[in-house]
């Protein structure tokens, strides 16, 4: 695709956490359909080289997602280098922690402001920046565990699940102040990424919890960061210009009764 004719043709879009797993995916995915593209990420060498091999359509900037500051600058100089922004996918998100009889405040308090208190920064500057444009599309990454929580990680699953239904307040009240900005939720299963390897690979039992984990899928297999960004770039494009305040799963199948 070229940016004449791709999907994402002559739009701007900000992807968080975007130089790994589904953030890699999206913003390859993205620049694929023509779209223009500022990946942030902590991770400065991995971020510039994916930008380098993305082109002049893709720039990294170097970002936590929890300054608010940083929030303001980085849509700053998205506006600043490509002229608008019409995508936000706040993807950015740490894992780990305890059950609840052993997680410390710290760590609740650490997940929650990645997970959760990011993307409210994130959905509250996005929204100022679309206002000029009269439209936008804001997708916020979530989990499965943000709809039937999870009993080891309950960090994780609040903040997964706060993500669920701040998405769909943004979408009630843009739609309510007639700004025609959609925002969505994507809920993925267990997904092949580094983060989810290294957790499991760490654990004494590590074949034992693989085997468990893609057999709690109705596919019998786990799913693809590909797979995920397939759903984005949909959420992304105007071909989902009816889609707001919904819940989007790509699980295979986890969540069947």
């Amino acid at each position: 695709m070229t940016e004449d004719n791709g999907r994402l043709a002559n739009k701007v879009a900000i992807i968080t956490g975007g130089v790994s797993g589904i953030g890699a995916a999206c913003s390859r995915r993205f620049v694929g359909e023509g779209g223009r593209v500022v990946i942030t990420d902590l991770n400065e060498e991995t971020g510039n080289s994916l930008a380098q091999e993305l082109g002049e359509s893709a720039v990294f900037l170097h970002q936590d997602v929890t300054d608010p500051d940083r929030w303001r600058s980085i849509i700053d100089e998205t506006v600043l280098r490509f002229g608008k922004l019409d995508i936000l996918v706040n993807n950015a998100g740490i894992g780990a922690g305890g059950p609840i009889d052993v997680e410390s405040l710290e760590s609740w308090q650490k997940i929650m402001a990645v997970n959760s208190d990011a993307v409210f920064l994130g959905c509250r500057a996005a929204v100022n920046a679309m206002k000029a444009n009269g439209s936008g599309s804001i997708i916020n990454m979530s989990s499965i565990h943000g709809m039937n929580g999870a009993g080891f990680v309950p960090a994780y699953s609040a903040s997964k699940g706060a993500v669920r239904l701040l998405s769909k307040s943004v979408a009630a009240y843009c739609g309510e102040m007639g700004l025609n900005i959609r925002c969505n939720s994507v809920h993925p299963g267990y997904i092949e990424t580094p983060l989810l390897s290294n957790a499991i690979n760490a654990m004494p039992n590590a074949n034992e919890m693989w085997d468990q984990i893609i057999g709690q899928h109705a596919l019998g297999r786990l799913g693809t960061p590909e797979e995920v960004a397939n759903m984005v770039l949909f959420l992304a494009s105007d071909e989902s210009s009816f889609v707001t305040g919904t819940e989007m799963v790509v699980d295979g199948g986890y969540l069947l009764p």
